[in-house]
């Protein structure tokens, strides 16, 4: 494939990301906000307003999360251009899955001043997260997976 048509893949991909995340989670927040409810043995809907990242950290921290995931944005996007013909489709789809989780919560933290998250597991204590993070956690190990898989050939 060449570079031009990957480039507009990984566009393509990013912003159909970050849309299908804003979409579904504005929709979340507002069915939990209305009062649904949903909880079973596996997860639970349970909305929280999260100033920090992963697990909590750096609660309160939210100019330095805003500037740490703007930073990781650039560099992922210049990453995707100085490497473009030399990364499979594969690797371009999942750091567009990356990058759109990342600019999902960086979205948030802009415009709320939180994070909002609703997915919360039963099973096992676990912090309450969003599609955001689904995102970014998919796609940081499927790229571990894809490298660990070049590297091995």
């Amino acid at each position: 494939m060449e570079k031009a048509s990957k480039l507009i893949y990984f566009v393509v991909c990013y912003v159909f990301f970050i849309f299908t995340d804003l979409y579904l989670s504005d929709m979340m927040v507002e069915q939990l906000s209305n009062g649904y409810k949903l909880s079973n043995p596996v997860f639970s809907l349970n909305y929280i307003k999260n100033t920090g990242a992963a697990f909590s950290i750096l609660q309160d921290s939210r100019e330095l999360l805003i500037i740490l995931s703007m930073v990781a944005l650039v560099l992922l996007a210049l990453y995707v251009i100085k490497h473009i013909k030399s990364i499979s489709l594969k690797s371009v789809f999942f750091i567009s899955l990356l990058s759109a989780g990342i600019a999902g919560n960086l979205h948030e933290r802009i415009v709320y001043g939180y994070v909002r998250d609703f997915f919360q597991l039963n099973f096992i204590n676990f912090p309450v997260f969003n599609i955001s993070d689904i995102f970014i956690n998919i796609g940081v190990i499927a790229l571990i997976i894809l490298i660990l898989i070049k590297r091995t050939k």
